[in-house]
C-alpha cells in the first residue's frame, strides 16, 4: 500500500493567521476578550443572524444551544441517526433523550416525513435538531413549519456547513439557534472552537452564561450552573482570518466537486447532488458504492485518501444500545458511503488523479 499522496483533508492556515495570533499574544489577553466579541459579531453577520456566542468546540455549541432554548431533563429531541455522535451526545448532556428519525436516501439529511411521524406520536418533544450533513443544507423550510406546528424549538447542527445556502439564506439563520464547529478539517478552522448563531438575544445571552460558569452581570454572581466552555482569543484571532478566506475556500470546494461530478458521471458510484434552490459547500464529497471497502482499499493503493462518515449509525453505537429505533435508510447508507478528497488544497491534477483512481476500480473489480 502506498503512502497517501492526496489526503482527505488539508487545513489551510497561513502567515496571516500566525500574525493575528502573535498580536493577541502581545496583548496578554488570551482567554477571552474583544477579539472573541469581534469574531462572534462577524460570524453571525456572515450567517445572516443577529447574534453570535463563541464556545470551545462544536459539541459545546450544541450542548449550550440546547440548554439555552430550554431543553432539559424529561425532554426529547428529534434528530438524525446518521451524523457524528456529538449530535446525540449533546442532547443527553442537556439531560434529554434523542429520538431518531430516518434520513432521506439521496441527501442523507433528516427526512421531514419521518420527523413528522415522530412528532405525531411523541408528546414530549422539546426540539428538532437537523444536521446539514457534509455541507448540504437540510430541508429547513419544511422543518421550520414542523417545529412551529408542534411547538418545538429548532436547533441547526451546522458543524459541516459554513456558508451553505438554501433559497438565498445561509444556514445558521433558520432555527432558534444554530451550532458551528471550527475543528481543523472543517471548511474554516480556529484549531478548536465552536459558535452559536441566533436571532434571539436571550438565547445568545444564555449560551454565553452557560459557557462562563453560569455567570451573571457581576463578576462573581453565578445565577445558574454552567461550564467553562469559553473560546480563547487565540482561536478567535485565527477565526477572523479564516472567515475572510471562507468564500474562497468554499468556491474551491465547489469547483473541485464540479470536476469530480463531471469526471465520475459514468463511474459505478452514486454521486452527491446539489439541493434545489440551494448551495452545497462540500465539507465532504461523499459517494456510494456497492463495495465501499473494496473501493477504499483500491484508492489507498493509488495514494488517494478517503474517509467513511459514518460507518455506524448513532443508534447502533454501544452508548445508545438502549434506544429502540427503525432507521433502515441510515443503516443502508452507512454501509455504502465513502468520502473523496474535495478540499481547497487540491489542484486540477489531484482531482484528475482521484477521478482516474475511482474509474479504474471498475476495471480492477471486473477481473
Amino acid at each position: 500500500m502506498s503512502d497517501v499522496e492526496i489526503p482527505i483533508a488539508d487545513p489551510d492556515v497561513g502567515e496571516l493567521e500566525c500574525e493575528r495570533v502573535c498580536e493577541v499574544l502581545r496583548t496578554g489577553q488570551l482567554a477571552d476578550g474583544p477579539v472573541v466579541r469581534e469574531f462572534e459579531a462577524a460570524f453571525a453577520e456572515y450567517c445572516g443572524a443577529a447574534h453570535g456566542a463563541a464556545v470551545a468546540n462544536g459539541t459545546a455549541a450544541l450542548h449550550a444551544a440546547l440548554v439555552a432554548v430550554g431543553v432539559g431533563p424529561g425532554d426529547r429531541v428529534v434528530t438524525t441517526p446518521f451524523s457524528f455522535v456529538a449530535t446525540a451526545n449533546a442532547i443527553r448532556l442537556a439531560g434529554a433523550e434523542p429520538v431518531f428519525a430516518d434520513v432521506d436516501p439521496e441527501t442523507y439529511n433528516l427526512d421531514p416525513d419521518a420527523v413528522e411521524a415522530v412528532l405525531r406520536r411523541q408528546v414530549d418533544v422539546a426540539a428538532v435538531l437537523p444536521v446539514h450533513l457534509y455541507g448540504r443544507p437540510a430541508p429547513m423550510p419544511h422543518l421550520v413549519d414542523l417545529a412551529e406546528t408542534y411547538d418545538a424549538a429548532l436547533v441547526e447542527d451546522a458543524a459541516q456547513a459554513h456558508g451553505a445556502e438554501l433559497d438565498g439564506r445561509r444556514v445558521g439563520s433558520f432555527g432558534d439557534a444554530a451550532c458551528f464547529s471550527f475543528y481543523p478539517t472543517k471548511n474554516m478552522t480556529t484549531g478548536e472552537g465552536g459558535l452559536v448563531t441566533t436571532d434571539h438575544e436571550d438565547v445568545a445571552e444564555a449560551v454565553a452564561r452557560f459557557a462562563n460558569h453560569g455567570r451573571g452581570a457581576a463578576t462573581y454572581e453565578h445565577v445558574e450552573v454552567g461550564h467553562n466552555l469559553r473560546m480563547t482569543s487565540l482561536a478567535a484571532a485565527i477565526g477572523l482570518v479564516q472567515l475572510e478566506k471562507l468564500p474562497a475556500f468554499n468556491r474551491a470546494r465547489r469547483e473541485n466537486a464540479r470536476r469530480l461530478t463531471e469526471g465520475l458521471s459514468d463511474a459505478s458510484v452514486v454521486l452527491p447532488t446539489e439541493p434545489s434552490g440551494g448551495r452545497h459547500v462540500y465539507h465532504q464529497y461523499t459517494v456510494e458504492h456497492d463495495n465501499r471497502d473494496g473501493l477504499a482499499d483500491h484508492l489507498a493503493r493509488r495514494g488517494v485518501g478517503t474517509g467513511v462518515y459514518y460507518p455506524t449509525p448513532i443508534h447502533r453505537q454501544p452508548a445508545y444500545a438502549d434506544v429502540d429505533v427503525s432507521a433502515p435508510v441510515a443503516e443502508r447508507v452507512a454501509d455504502r458511503v465513502l468520502s473523496l478528497p474535495v478540499h481547497p488544497g487540491l489542484d486540477e491534477s489531484d482531482v484528475a488523479a482521484v477521478v482516474d483512481a475511482v474509474t479504474a476500480y471498475a476495471e480492477v473489480s471486473a477481473r
